[in-house]
């Protein structure tokens, strides 16, 4: 279920997000839905969990939205064997 959320952000941040989004096909309210995601995300994976060279490296690489991990893994299998 969807609610509406009122947010007071300087108008010229809001501008060039609105840009961001347009240039990505996205809507602003998409994106910032993403970020709450990403960042409720990350408060669910334990610090315990992760040794401090992992730690050190959480979110230091992104890759782009339409990355497809089971292709780019099957591709370099491909690529080793062949």
């Amino acid at each position: 279920m969807d609610t509406k959320l009122t947010l007071n952000v300087d108008s010229e941040l809001v501008q060039k997000a609105k840009s961001y989004a347009k240039e990505k096909g996205r809507s602003l309210s998409d994106l910032v839905e993403m970020y709450f995601k990403a960042l409720t995300h990350r408060r669910n994976i334990s610090e315990e969990e992760l040794t401090p060279k992992v730690k050190a490296l959480l979110g230091s690489f992104k890759v782009p939205q339409d990355f497809d991990y089971k292709k780019e893994l099957a591709d370099q299998i491909t690529n080793k064997y062949l």
